[in-house]
């Protein structure tokens, strides 16, 4: 319980850094579509339940730098306690780069954006804090309004996962599809819908239900997210904030 309460108070004095810090451009943010580009710092308290009845809790770091409107670097880094094996320390890292080739194309068909997401094994693997495995994946993003409440993202990537053991030739290689769909409910409220399929040497089901509301326009958000990984029965809780720069 201890070490809860200080997670919990970490990410609480996380917010409050979010909450004084000052936007320095006053351009609409309209977060509910993953085209658009903003720079923000994201800091949200997570928790993990696994099937083996190991439970993982602490701070996941989200910074996403917008270059420009079209291009964006995030980097993400997440900071948890195995009450397995009873350590606390960095997990596996993301590192993302994101890029808006076109924009409105049609009326309807509003952006097309290639992507490069690498996941760095630098969680300890023998700690239950990390994966191992270094992930890399190249694919595309596209944007479509269905009407003025409801937009779909759907995207396609190639995956590669490095071999854990080491062993040349064991590495694999497959396909990442999403169909994420934000359904917007007010200028301050929105939904995103994700289901993903990943196939590697084995099928992966997993998905995203993440609900986001502005506290503060062009400014302040919350959210409540619902991560599952049906396949290895995994589920992810997450609650945070995000503060627009």
């Amino acid at each position: 319980m201890k070490l809860f309460r200080y997670y919990f108070i970490l990410s609480m004095c996380l917010t409050v850094v979010q909450l004084s810090a000052q936007k320095t451009e006053d351009a609409s943010v309209d977060a509910s579509k993953p085209t658009n580009l903003y720079t923000q710092i994201n800091s949200a308290f997570e928790y993990q339940s696994l099937k083996n009845g190991t439970h993982l809790f602490g701070t996941r770091i989200n910074i996403q730098y917008a270059f420009n409107p079209d291009n964006l670097l995030l980097v993400e880094v997440p900071l948890l306690y195995n009450d397995n094996s009873k350590s606390f320390g960095i997990s596996d890292t993301r590192v993302r780069y994101f890029h808006v080739v076109k924009r409105n194309i049609t009326s309807r068909f509003i952006a097309i954006a290639p992507f490069a997401d690498v996941t760095i094994p630098s969680g300890s693997f023998t700690k239950g804090l990390g994966s191992d495995v270094w992930s890399v994946t190249a694919g595309l993003v596209a944007g479509y309004l269905v009407s003025p409440k409801i937009s779909m993202f759907p995207g396609i990537g190639y995956v590669h996962i490095t071999d854990p053991n080491k062993y040349a030739g064991s590495s694999q290689n497959g396909l990442n599809i999403q169909t994420n769909m934000s359904v917007s409910f007010s200028k301050r409220a929105f939904l995103f819908i994700n289901p993903i399929v990943t196939f590697l040497s084995k099928t992966i089901w997993t998905g995203e239900l993440n609900f986001n509301y502005m506290i503060t326009p062009n400014k302040l958000k919350i959210n409540f997210g619902y991560f599952p990984n049906f396949t290895n029965d995994i589920s992810t809780f997450r609650i945070g904030t995000t503060l627009f720069l």
